[in-house]
């Protein structure tokens, strides 16, 4: 086949059983099975176009796995002293590259801010609720300038998520001693 000759890998026999094993595993995720498929087709001498075709995915994908299992090379050989350091180091290599996503929207003070602000009553805000809900939450914290502008949906997970959650709403609300 035309092209240049692809990147050459190699597996040793503790990474080889470790990759075949990971095939025959009944809950192992299919992206990973895929890659594990990759780097063993490759180290058998296979091209990328080749391989590409037999797993149905592109070359461009089989280029990707190949190289970054180059580049681990040395740590996986380093890892090869004991079976769970090379078992996590595969896991690494094979692993998806973190994404970047969106940015935070909260700082973590913010977040504080918004969680103290649920633990005073609700009256101490002149607000006329008996009881924070998310509403009057997200409200008072865009009011004090905790934040720009929040979501009672933002404001009711920051709540779920913190270790007040085995308090309901209603109870946060009725704390009348700040001490207590």
């Amino acid at each position: 086949m035309a092209g240049p000759a692809p990147q050459l890998i190699s597996v040793s026999p503790a990474q080889l059983a470790l990759l075949e094993r990971l095939l025959r595993q009944q809950s192992c995720p299919q992206a990973l099975v895929r890659r594990a498929k990759i780097i063993l087709a490759a180290a058998a001498g296979q091209r990328n176009e080749a391989i590409a075709r037999q797993l149905d995915c592109s070359p461009t994908t089989v280029r990707l796995w190949r190289s970054r299992w180059a580049a681990a090379e040395a740590v996986l050989a380093a890892a090869e002293a004991e079976q769970h350091h090379l078992t996590a180091a595969i896991a690494t290599v094979l692993a998806d590259a973190p994404r970047s996503g969106a940015p935070d929207t909260f700082t973590a003070e913010q977040i504080v801010q918004i969680l103290n602000l649920a633990c005073t009553p609700p009256p101490d805000a002149n607000r006329p609720v008996s009881a924070w809900t998310a509403r009057e939450l997200a409200d008072e914290a865009v009011k004090r300038k905790l934040v720009s502008a929040s979501s009672p949906r933002s404001v009711g997970r920051f709540l779920k998520a913190s270790p007040a959650q085995a308090a309901s709403f209603p109870l946060l609300a009725e704390r009348q001693d700040p001490n207590g």
